[in-house]
């Protein structure tokens, strides 16, 4: 009879993913080790091999985990924009404000998105890129239909500017600070559909 998984299974693998998260955010993917992560997590190592075959195999997983909250909102937030027949200008930034929201908290396992995925065999490679297009298009459909005139060969790489302002945040922003996450979303759908130009004076 097959062994059945404990009730804090689920926990206690979210807890290991969020030490090793932290981890490989602060050694980079070739230098942080199992016996570090073990460490971080307060776990000996055999119980991180229960969980874990190996480093690889935790990238992925993080790395997965990660793509799927941020697709989940994502969906979320464009079916529930559809559904209140929202201008598109506005459904952009439900969407921005879905991804900010989704990243907070969640800087070590964006990290390990940004500088692990390339290390992954071709199989998980694959199917991170493929939940990443279903993000994509999220966006991509709204700028098609804010710009129904623009040349289609544009709709992508206007989409991934809007991502490279959101994917780099982690590098500058600070809950707390003088600019919340609502403030930045408000910033970011303005600059792709506006410039420089669409954004407020100076405050008084």
């Amino acid at each position: 009879m097959a062994r059945t998984r404990a009730a804090d299974f689920a926990d206690k693998q979210r807890a290991i993913l969020t030490s090793a998260a932290a981890v490989l955010a602060e050694q980079g993917m070739d230098k942080a080790s199992m016996a570090q992560i073990a460490v971080q997590g307060g776990v000996s190592k055999a119980l991180l091999y229960h969980y874990y075959p190996g480093k690889d195999a935790l990238i992925f997983d993080i790395i997965r985990t990660h793509l799927t909250e941020l697709v989940e909102a994502v969906e979320a937030a464009d079916e529930a924009a559809d559904e209140a027949t929202l201008a598109p200008r506005a459904r952009l930034r439900v969407l921005v404000g879905a991804v900010l929201e989704t990243y907070r908290d969640a800087d070590n396992y964006h990290k390990v998105q940004l500088n692990g995925t390339a290390t992954l065999p071709p199989a998980q490679k694959a199917e991170i890129h493929a939940i990443e297009r279903r993000i994509v298009r999220c966006f991509s459909r709204v700028i098609a239909l804010l710009r129904p005139d623009l040349d289609r060969q544009l709709v992508m790489p206007v989409t991934m500017s809007l991502f490279g302002m959101m994917n780099w945040v982690y590098m500058w922003f600070k809950d707390g600070g003088p600019v919340s996450r609502s403030d930045y979303a408000d910033l970011a759908t303005t600059l792709v559909l506006d410039g420089v130009g669409g954004l407020p004076s100076e405050r008084p």
